[in-house]
């Protein structure tokens, strides 16, 4: 038999790696979840202990304002597991027969705080001292789209400070901007989520919480998203979320577990 020349080896070497490629392709699978911004270093954190049990199984995430990923889904994105900051948008979804039946499960809650730049000379100690006239930059969600401006909105309301602060309020599109705007000492003032503010609690001066029952609750729904790429990895990932390992992180990182998850 005559030997194959260089060339030949060359190609079917060539076809060999295509085909563990392929191989490789088929058997790898991936499941993309869209989540709050405010739960990205808990989620991160699951994805990879999800990722050390479920084996040739990767993770993707796409996080952002509650508000925007539920149009995402609604356009049609494709996202197989969705993770919200406030049961509103996981409601809105539901109605609209996007959520795989009987995988969703409030899993977390939060607590709202009034932050303020490390570097801020001024004294603001609550939140009444938003109103004082130094005061001309407020920080919060914008609350169309962003769970975490709304319940700003509430507290400001329900405070009977808004009519005085609506002026100062510079809107952001998720609840770290608004973070990232007080660290930067851009803004004088801002409300956020406990939990983000702890992930820069060194670059800020204050760390408030607001007063119990000024906002709704937060609560943070999650679910498998019907017509997702594998409905069935999608529901293991939401059974692992609120699972004792699952609670564990969550808890790790500041939020506090539900009990009655429905």
């Amino acid at each position: 038999m005559r030997p194959l020349s260089k060339a030949a080896s060359i190609f079917i070497m060539l076809l060999v790696f295509l085909g563990m490629i392929s191989l490789q392709k088929v058997s790898a699978q991936e499941i993309t979840i869209s989540a709050a911004i405010s739960l990205k270093e808990a989620f991160s954190e699951i994805a990879k202990h999800f990722e050390a049990r479920q084996k040739e199984v990767r993770v993707l995430f796409n996080f952002g304002a509650s508000g925007d990923l539920v149009r995402q889904i609604m356009a049609g994105a494709p996202v197989d597991v969705f993770a919200s900051a406030g049961l509103k948008e996981m409601d809105e979804l539901e109605q609209k027969g996007q959520v795989v039946s009987g995988s969703r499960a409030n899993f977390a809650e939060n607590t709202v705080v009034l932050i303020t730049p490390q570097q801020s000379s001024l004294k603001i100690e609550n939140l009444s001292d938003l109103t004082n006239k130094e005061v001309t930059r407020i920080a919060v969600g914008n609350p169309k789209t962003v769970p975490a401006g709304r319940y700003a909105d509430q507290v400001l309301r329900n405070l009977k400070l808004y009519d005085t602060v609506k002026e100062k309020l510079i809107l952001a599109e998720n609840v770290r901007q608004v973070l990232d705007y007080v660290a930067r000492g851009e803004v004088d003032a801002g409300l956020v989520y406990a939990t983000d503010a702890a992930t820069k609690a060194k670059e800020l001066k204050k760390i408030v919480p607001v007063p119990e029952g000024s906002h709704q609750p937060v609560v943070y729904p999650i679910a498998a998203v019907k017509g997702g790429k594998n409905e069935s990895l999608a529901k293991a990932f939401v059974s692992w979320v609120i699972s004792p390992e699952g609670e564990s992180i969550l808890r790790r990182h500041g939020f506090k577990i539900i009990t009655n998850k429905k």
